[in-house]
């Protein structure tokens, strides 16, 4: 009794969790092989170990939970009331580590593994569906979580592990990351159909400078891109609304409520008129990023090579 108390208070709440799982895990197969024949010795033969190296396995585990488990007839044992509620959790908790360490083999499948990839949501409609399509032609299994944030959401992230690579605009410039700049794409001023402005097809920035801009809020890499092709016109730009998607700021301009600096949109909208930014230069680089040392996974591997290989060509004509 007085060992039994001893192990028992080794796994008492006040204890560390983490302690406890690292105690029980290696012992647990061991207990469910045992539950499941009701025999030491042809469960040691299914599982390919020592009869004793079971034995004494299950004896610990007792020990240190402090309670029976079986009941035990020469080597013919049969589960205790405690020993079956036990068994029901240990085979549920077995599944899910058998589930999870498929998922994790299935996720670094060459052929058929996962990729986790971030992108903006100006991206969204066109560009990165027309990228996964065109990998997929030579890696059809790949498989795809895509989550669209904006710039600084989707660094962090990539720090945070949570994504394998990400596009974003600009390209980041930071210690722990490698970014390669794969494209640029011009930006627009949109104005209203009946903009004074909507007869003209080119504009120098400076000339709206006195006009009502929506942008995207702060955080967006586009709004940092207006911000300073702003300021190299000359001006800082006095914003009405902020948004969170560029279609939105789109449906505001059309609306009357002002004019942005947008890229091309999927599909041409009505109520709007895009003009030809002629000075200064309005674009937007658009990179690929990942976490310095990372270790890539061959479906992140190939991805990635994909990628790099678009340099140039990878927005739509």
């Amino acid at each position: 009794m007085m060992h039994q108390q001893r192990s028992a208070a080794r796994l008492s709440p006040s204890g560390d969790t983490e302690d406890v799982v690292a105690l029980l895990a290696p012992r647990l197969a061991y207990f469910a092989g045992v539950a499941r024949t009701e025999h030491v010795t042809r469960a040691a033969q299914e599982m390919q170990v020592p009869q004793s190296t079971l034995s004494r396995a299950l004896v610990r585990l007792e020990e240190d939970l402090g309670v029976e488990l079986f009941a035990r007839r020469g080597r013919t044992v049969s589960l205790t009331p405690v020993g079956r509620t036990f068994l029901a959790s240990v085979e549920r908790a077995l599944a899910e580590i058998e589930r999870a360490a498929e998922e994790a083999r299935a996720d670094v499948d060459p052929a058929a593994g996962k990729v986790t990839f971030g992108f903006p949501h100006t991206m969204g409609a066109e560009t990165v569906p027309g990228l996964i399509h065109a990998f997929r032609a030579d890696h059809p299994r790949v498989r795809f979580s895509l989550v669209q944030n904006y710039g600084e959401a989707m660094l962090e992230k990539l720090r945070a592990g949570e994504l394998d690579l990400c596009l974003t605009s600009p390209v980041p410039d930071a210690p722990d990351l490698v970014a390669r700049r794969l494209d640029e794409q011009k930006l627009r001023l949109v104005v209203p159909a009946d903009h004074r402005l909507a007869g003209r097809r080119r504009i120098r920035l400076a000339e709206a400078a006195d006009e009502t801009f929506v942008t995207l809020e702060p955080g967006y890499g586009l709004r940092r891109i207006t911000d300073d092709l702003c300021r190299k016109a000359g001006f800082a730009p006095r914003i009405a609304f902020e948004g969170e998607e560029a279609e939105t700021l789109r449906g505001l301009v059309a609306a009357g409520l002002g004019v942005a600096l947008l890229p091309p949109p999927a599909v041409p909208r009505p109520g709007v008129v895009e003009l030809t930014v002629t000075a200064p230069r309005a674009v937007r680089e658009i990179g690929v990023a990942w976490l310095e040392g990372h270790v890539d996974t061959p479906p992140v591997a190939a991805f990635k090579r994909f990628l790099l290989s678009r340099r140039g060509r990878l927005l739509p004509d």
